[in-house]
């Protein structure tokens, strides 16, 4: 029978088939997956002012999502949101965090906080780039720190 590759656009269910085949193979490699999903929200009272979203996987904290309310930027609660962040990763012993941002978006905010540049692809979008960041919460460099 011949291969066909169809769109799924219920990626729920794809994803569902795809991750215990991808778990399976790190298993088998001596590296399990046991993906642990993060929400944090700042809210002052009554109002939403931000949050973010991460998964640990491998003893790494991947941030997802970090979004910031209009009214409430500047005030310091993206850095409060990272700091409660990098405490969740340091009470499940995660060797660092990583990210991504883009050019245009925030580099600088996480460089700020200790974030190293580890990847860059240009014109991701066109004219800018993606940018990918990392910090190991010893204390140590991410850069040449690889076995």
């Amino acid at each position: 029978m011949p291969l066909e590759i169809r769109a799924n656009p219920a990626q729920t269910e794809a994803r569902d088939r795809i991750l215990p085949v991808i778990f399976d193979a790190a298993s088998g490699a001596g590296v399990p997956f046991a993906p642990e999903e993060i929400a944090l929200e700042a809210w002052d009272g009554e109002h939403w002012q931000g949050g973010l979203t991460a998964r640990i996987t491998q003893r790494w904290l991947f941030l997802h999502l970090l979004g910031v309310a209009p009214q409430a930027r500047g005030q310091g609660v993206g850095s409060r949101l990272m700091q409660a962040i990098e405490e969740e990763a340091r009470a499940r012993d995660c060797l660092g965090l990583w990210l991504d941002t883009y050019s245009f978006q925030a580099p600088g905010f996480y460089a700020r906080l200790g974030y190293e540049e580890v990847g860059r692809i240009p014109d991701y979008p066109p004219g800018h780039a993606r940018i990918f960041l990392a910090k190991r919460l010893d204390g140590r460099p991410v850069q040449g720190t690889a076995p």
